[in-house]
């Protein structure tokens, strides 16, 4: 005589293991492999994951993601500033490094990498030769020249101040903002740096954008209602910094300066409705004023 079938339900991914608990979502049955414990009960995997994908994700004050905690952002700039680093030194030697400039003897000279990626308006490298610059057609030194830098000592100065007041301002934004603001600061600085000084003056570092980072610190912390005491001598340092040492472009720290705190302004102070796209018109708007000053530079130097 056969057995009866057994009537105790089995899990629904693992059919050799009899269970009596029930997902509380779906309602079939779980083993304890595959138990999620839920505010009540518990729940399968399937419907554990359609729940994390129909949650709405937790945001910062701002709009951005939470996902600016981990500061990746941050790293990459940093990483690519180091990198273009070591490739101006492995082209241009250990003068590329240090032993080449100002401050004493401590920046580096000029290499190759320099030369190409540096704010250069419209001039030769060499007397007589082809002239070069972004009035020439070289318009990708508008962005280029956030990333190169003159020496090690000028490295280091620009990545721990953006080690320092990127990792927070990319918490406080989110990453996709963050990245917004330092890319538009450096611009604006470059765009300042080609309109302001004489086309065969060469300026690049990253400066321009961590200028622009320190007021649009103060610009958040202002908006949350923090504490902005401490911000304002780093502001006044970095200010005295750039109008008491040669061979600094002033143009360029006070354009990063003035254009970070208007993309902090747009970010920080766009109204919750439609506040994301209120941001990127905003952001938007800054890009296309800083192309006309381009544009405009350009007419003069070439018309």
């Amino acid at each position: 005589m056969s057995e009866a079938p057994s009537t105790v339900p089995v899990c629904y991914r693992h059919p050799s293991r009899e269970t009596y608990v029930r997902c509380t979502r779906c309602d079939r049955p779980i083993c304890p492999a595959c138990m999620n414990e839920a505010s009540v009960g518990h729940q399968c995997p399937e419907c554990v994951a359609e729940g994390k994908r129909t949650q709405r994700q937790a945001r910062t004050a701002f709009g951005g993601s939470r996902l600016g905690q981990a500061g990746y952002v941050t790293r990459a700039l940093i990483g690519i500033n180091v990198a273009v680093m070591v490739l101006s030194a492995v082209v241009g030697g250990p003068r590329a490094i240090a032993g080449a400039g100002g401050w004493f003897g401590l920046m580096g000279g000029q290499t190759d990498v320099t030369r190409w990626a540096s704010v250069l308006g419209y001039a030769p490298y060499v007397i007589g030769g082809e002239p070069h610059g972004i009035a020439a057609g070289e318009w990708y030194r508008l962005v280029t020249a956030m990333f190169v830098h003159y020496g090690v000592l000028h490295l280091l100065l620009n990545m721990m101040l953006l080690w320092q007041l990127g990792r927070y301002l990319e918490e406080k934004l989110g990453p996709l903002r963050f990245a917004a603001l330092y890319l538009l600061a450096g611009i604006g600085g470059n765009v300042a740096a080609y309109v302001f000084t004489v086309p065969n003056a060469p300026a690049a570092g990253a400066s321009t954008s961590i200028f622009g980072l320190v007021l649009a610190m103060i610009v958040v912390n202002r908006r949350l209602r923090l504490d902005i005491s401490q911000l304002i001598p780093l502001l006044v340092i970095n200010l005295l910094f750039t109008f008491s040492v040669p061979n600094i472009s002033v143009a360029g720290h006070i354009g990063g300066l003035v254009i970070g705190g208007m993309v902090a302004f747009i970010l920080a102070y766009a109204p919750t409705k439609h506040r994301s796209q209120i941001q990127a018109a905003g952001c938007a708007a800054v890009f296309v004023a800083l192309l006309i000053a381009a544009i405009m530079r350009t007419m003069v130097l070439v018309g």
